[in-house]
């Protein structure tokens, strides 16, 4: 392919977050530091929630992104409930510029520990 044109096609291809299983992600937890994101509302989030994650509800990702996660090639690995809204706030964050975003669904699906508000 020509230069000028792969450079375009580069810069215009739609960049996408990058889907992950429940195993998956908590191998990447284990593995390297990474910024897990739990989407959903904060009173869905006190009642249960992965260790270690941050409440950035998707609702308004678009506007506290970008305050709350000032390092664009951070490791994110963003879920919610059942994998609907956690898709969409991954599309956001992408949108955003953020480089390494990856969505393992809902915590439904989630076999591994989760926490209350106030335990860690």
């Amino acid at each position: 392919m020509l230069p000028f044109f792969s450079r375009f096609f580069n810069k215009t291809m739609k960049k996408q977050p990058i889907r992950l299983t429940p195993a998956q992600a908590k191998q990447k937890m284990e593995s390297e530091p990474v910024t897990i994101l739990d989407v959903r509302q904060p009173q869905e989030f006190a009642q249960g929630h992965i260790p270690g994650a941050i409440n950035l509800p998707n609702e308004t990702i678009a506007h506290t992104a970008l305050a709350t996660l000032s390092d664009e090639d951070a490791v994110l690995l963003v879920y919610c409930r059942s994998g609907h809204i956690s898709a969409q706030a991954a599309n956001k964050l992408v949108q955003l510029g953020y480089n390494h975003v990856y969505d393992f669904g809902g915590l439904l699906q989630w076999p591994y520990e989760t926490v209350r508000k106030g335990q860690k």
